[in-house]
């Protein structure tokens, strides 16, 4: 009942961008399969209504389909693509951004069990949604269509949403968004860092110490959440950037091998093959010449 209303609310109130006037709140609405593309993962939780997608986190392949939802609690280089879409049954997602301060704000107010933290656990993860969940996100949805009661209701909707994914199956991925002290607040300060400096090398040993770590625990921890260790990060950023200046520069291979760190033309070709299954010449043709205005979709 709450899948099949969920659907009907989702294919009424997509828009070819996937936002909603629900801050934070996306609609996904994809009529064909399509290719895998790279992007970022963001924090996020994304609930499949219909279709299927999966999702690649290196070397770690997740699956979803209707009744199912990820949570991603760092923002990681993801690969993924819609595997069931179609006109007539088109795949339809609701995604919630999942910001830290509001998971603290209600981790406050739990009780100690529901605090409590272990080890570090990986960044991303599927689980079915149970039924208080849907009924949680069929009643947000649903205040796209009263207006007058959504600047009210749509944050008290979505807090018993959070709480929901910080009680169930994944909740302590998501938890540890809200928690200071966690494996995962030093570990997303790694990933911060490298991505800000994704073009310049760096030394393991000094990014482990500004994360508070021993370099030891950090690449157990590092590599438990983002399924890579941080070089393997780093490239995974670094061939992300090149892909996209190349949607621009297609005919300036070099050049945006140089711009995001490589200093070997051959080396940058070859991971880049690698990576997206073309030389970036061929691939920045094949992306220079497709559209570029495809609506935003969920992990």
């Amino acid at each position: 009942m709450h899948l099949d209303e969920l659907r009907a609310l989702l294919a009424r109130h997509a828009r070819p961008d996937g936002t909603t006037p629900i801050e934070g709140v996306l609609i996904s609405k994809v009529e064909r399969p399509n290719v895998p593309s790279a992007s970022m993962s963001g924090t996020v939780l994304a609930l499949i209504a219909q279709g299927a997608k999966r999702l690649a986190l290196g070397d770690r392949v997740f699956e979803y389909r209707a009744g199912q939802y990820l949570v991603a609690s760092v923002d990681l280089p993801v690969t993924g693509h819609f595997t069931e879409a179609s006109a007539d049954s088109p795949a339809l997602g609701f995604g919630l951004t999942l910001q830290p301060a509001a998971i603290a704000e209600l981790l406050l107010q739990s009780a100690a069990d529901v605090v409590r933290s272990g080890g570090a656990l990986p960044g991303i993860a599927v689980s079915d949604a149970p039924e208080e969940l849907l009924d949680a996100v069929v009643r947000l949805l649903r205040l796209l269509d009263r207006p007058r009661d959504l600047a009210v209701l749509a944050p008290l909707t979505i807090r018993e949403i959070l709480w929901r994914v910080i009680t169930g199956e994944q909740g302590a991925i998501v938890r540890q968004l809200g928690l200071a002290d966690s494996s995962l607040a030093h570990v997303a300060l790694a990933v911060r860092w490298i991505r800000s400096h994704y073009r310049q090398a760096f030394r393991v040993e000094d990014v482990a110490q500004m994360s508070g770590m021993s370099v030891s625990a950090f690449y157990r921890h590092f590599q438990a959440v983002t399924a890579m260790s941080p070089i393997q990060f780093q490239k995974q950023i670094r061939l992300q950037e090149a892909r996209l200046l190349l949607a621009t520069h297609p005919t300036d291979v070099t050049g945006v091998g140089q711009r995001v760190g490589y200093e070997s033309p051959s080396q940058f070709s070859r991971e880049y093959r690698r990576q997206f299954g073309a030389p970036p010449s061929l691939d920045a043709a094949r992306l220079h010449n497709a559209t570029r205005s495809a609506a935003p979709t969920l992990p």
